[in-house]
């Protein structure tokens, strides 16, 4: 798959306001943006011309309804997970280069990403260069008081996870981040393996303050967290790391010992359960529906390589109580643009967001020509939203399909009422300083015109064939 031109910025410094919301807009007839990227990568983020309201006119184009009054789940954000990976080709870099990078993937500027929510993982995940946990023992050693626990594998002298986050705080204080391991140590698995096997039940009370040492740790290195979850894709014991741990295990690991360990430590990071595919809605219910567990629960996490979206509301309907996130999709090596920037803003952007997640994220930030880091085993067709070769940037296809949300749609906006209809897909969104959002693609092969009403007045547009928009008004 070839690699991508170089981000095309949204606007002329004369026109920085238009981008960034700094311009003061009070209504449907002032002046608006749009920004298109296309499958054919004519257009990346290219601005146009913005909409323009007027009257409602009868015409038989499709008509995307946005209702401001018909409010939904708040965004908490847009973004990736921060693998090891990804933080040791970041750290390699020359300062100067390292230092623009954090700035446009965190910035808040016009011309930068605006990422609000990382996901990142509790020892190493399978995009890392090498396995570990963070109380890793000689065979046949165990370490039950954890008197070895240590984020150095994390720190300058390993993957550098730790001093990047600092950094990348300083750029973003509200920054949210959830954490979750593919493994816990070893030793505490019945196969003494980091790939696969299950926790043994006489280390749940010991892996309950592995996770409360974890939080503390990164608390005390200035990195709060804001969310766990307590095993990612548990039902897939076959990556290195991984683990299995079945709904009624996770339940009772909650119930039982991860809750009250974070309730006696006074830890308000939140429990997420599940973070894996949508066609086990099955996993988070199991967990939800028990009252005793579901108390330390604050929601469940979803990835899309298996099932249907709509799970997410299947979970929300059953639970309306619990928050739900969508935390990972991969764009693959061997695929096109075209293909991942259609399916991913359907599913993943407009698709999660329509069905009540928080969070809309794609996996891997980064990593080097060669898709690595990667571990024995790990995965080796993950494509980064950003392909790192030395101090050259590369911007791929996952970095435009989460910047059409998050340079526009901030943390503590709320979705509001659109409607999609066949092949035009749209989500829109109310921000905090009361302008509107819509993101809208068009999944025909041609050419396809349609309406945008609110509040009485009406805007006709057009989207190239098989691209996506994102229109601000």
């Amino acid at each position: 798959m070839k690699r991508y031109a170089t981000f095309v910025f949204c606007c002329l410094a004369a026109t920085f306001s238009s981008c960034s919301g700094g311009r003061q807009v009070t209504g449907p007839d002032a002046n608006t943006a749009t920004f298109i990227t296309t499958s054919d990568q004519q257009q990346l983020l290219k601005e146009q011309a913005g909409l323009r309201f007027s009257g409602t006119n009868a015409n038989g184009y499709t008509t995307i309804e946005v209702n401001g009054k018909q409010t939904f789940q708040e965004v908490e954000g847009f973004g990736y997970t921060l693998t090891g990976g990804s933080a040791q080709l970041i750290n390699a870099m020359e300062a100067t280069a390292k230092k623009q990078l954090l700035q446009d993937i965190f910035g808040s500027g016009p011309q930068q990403l605006g990422v609000s929510y990382l996901r990142i993982s509790i020892g190493a995940s399978d995009l890392n260069a090498t396995v570990f946990s963070y109380d890793d023992m000689p065979a046949g050693k165990t370490d039950v008081p954890l008197a070895h626990f240590s984020l150095a594998p994390d720190m300058a002298g390993g993957t550098g996870l730790v001093p990047l986050l600092q950094e990348i705080l300083q750029i973003s204080p509200k920054l949210k981040i959830m954490a979750a391991p593919w493994s816990p140590p070893s030793w505490m698995k019945d196969n003494d393996s980091s790939k696969g096997g299950s926790l043994l039940p006489q280390y749940h009370t010991v892996y309950a303050q592995y996770f409360v040492r974890y939080v503390e740790a990164m608390k005390a290195a200035g990195i709060p967290i804001d969310a766990i979850t307590p095993q990612n894709e548990p039902l897939h014991p076959g990556n290195n790391p991984s683990l299995k741990m079945v709904a009624e295990e996770q339940r009772d690991f909650i119930k039982y010992h991860l809750g009250p360990a974070f309730a006696a430590a006074g830890i308000r990071t939140k429990i997420v359960v599940y973070d894996h595919n949508c066609d086990r809605p099955d996993y988070p219910l199991t967990i939800l529906g028990d009252t005793a567990a579901a108390k330390y629960v604050h929601g469940s996490a979803f990835h899309l390589y298996a099932g249907d979206i709509s799970a997410l509301t299947t979970v929300h309907n059953a639970e309306p109580d619990k928050a739900i996130y969508f935390t990972e999709q991969w764009t693959g090596s061997k695929e096109t643009f075209d293909n991942n920037l259609r399916w991913h803003i359907k599913n993943v952007i407009i698709g999660a967001m329509r069905n009540y997640s928080r969070t809309a994220l794609e996996w891997n930030l980064a990593n080097d020509p060669g898709y690595k880091p990667h571990t024995p085993g790990g995965c080796t067709q993950c494509k980064g939203a950003f392909t790192i070769n030395g101090n050259n940037v590369t911007r791929n296809v996952a970095y435009y399909i989460i910047a059409h949300a998050s340079r526009f749609v901030p943390a503590g906006a709320v979705r509001i009422g659109s409607n999609s209809e066949g092949k035009i897909h749209s989500v829109a969104f109310k921000r905090p300083d009361g302008r509107k959002v819509l993101i809208v693609l068009n999944d025909h092969d041609t050419e396809a015109y349609f309406n945008v009403r609110y509040e009485g007045k009406q805007a006709v547009t057009s989207l190239p064939a098989a691209s996506v928009g994102t229109y601000l008004f």
